[in-house]
């Protein structure tokens, strides 16, 4: 795990200055999920409102449970980590937001973020 880290920080120190919330959530989809679950989100969704729907429609954190509609219930425990990483690097470039899921069918998981407004740092 700490190889992917390090390898994360290179990505990030390499990539050009991101200038709209877009590129940012482009970023988190791309190369912060690929350094942190081995792949990119599947889509990305927004009303560029400030509100974004990220589908992963195989994720690896309830994909141990497919097919088990019994674990449905309990996928929120589960993802409590995964919302918190996102908010997390979220605030990091700046961005204070609201990141929730929502489960339908295991292993497939929305992310909904919203946008609260710019942090200081």
């Amino acid at each position: 795990m700490e190889s992917r880290i390090r390898d994360g920080r290179k990505v990030s120190r390499d990539v050009p200055r991101l200038a709209t919330e877009l590129e940012l959530m482009k970023f988190i989809c791309k190369e912060l999920w690929n350094n942190c679950f081995g792949k990119q989100v599947d889509n990305l969704r927004t009303n560029h409102q400030g509100v974004y729907v990220m589908h992963d429609n195989h994720f690896i954190t309830v994909a141990p449970f497919e097919g088990d509609s019994g674990y449905l219930d309990k996928s929120p425990s589960f993802l409590s980590f995964p919302c918190g990483l996102v908010r997390g690097a979220l605030a990091a470039l700046s961005i204070n937001a609201i990141v929730t899921t929502t489960v339908e069918t295991l292993p497939q998981v929305k992310f909904h973020i919203q946008i609260q407004g710019k942090t200081s740092k």
